[in-house]
């Protein structure tokens, strides 16, 4: 694959993950001052989501051919586009400094935590589907 359609593929899957959240983030926006579940909640799934398809192709064989276009095109580029740090830490930014720092040092710390437990669900999901060899 040239490395300019490697680039197209990060790209549309990227666009399309930033779509989606936007309108996850639409459809359930955050209340002022409250926890951001919509942020939490896609970064969350696109942690376990990211690990269970990186377990999966690490496992399925060489990063080549169709398993590369899925990993650049599915993880890079929609599931690096559906998850967001830079809202996650204004996020958490404007609520440690607006009022409500138990509530974002708990957001902070639980979104790490959490993130760190959905990604090693997926991965080893992954690979307990590949007859439990080690992603």
């Amino acid at each position: 694959m040239p490395r300019w359609a490697e680039l197209v593929t990060v790209g549309v899957g990227g666009a399309l993950g930033t779509l989606t959240r936007a309108a996850a983030s639409h459809a359930w926006p955050a209340p002022a001052g409250g926890l951001p579940v919509t942020t939490l909640a896609v970064n969350l799934i696109g942690a376990l989501l990211l690990g269970l398809l990186l377990g999966h192709l690490a496992l399925a064989g060489p990063d080549a051919g169709a398993r590369k276009v899925a990993r650049l095109g599915i993880g890079t580029g929609f599931m690096g586009g559906l998850t967001t740090y830079s809202t996650f830490m204004v996020e958490s930014e404007r609520l440690l400094t607006g009022g409500h720092a138990a509530l974002g040092l708990a957001y902070l710390l639980g979104s790490i935590l959490a993130g760190l437990l959905a990604a090693s669900a997926g991965l080893t999901i992954a690979a307990r589907a590949h007859g439990g060899g080690r992603a």
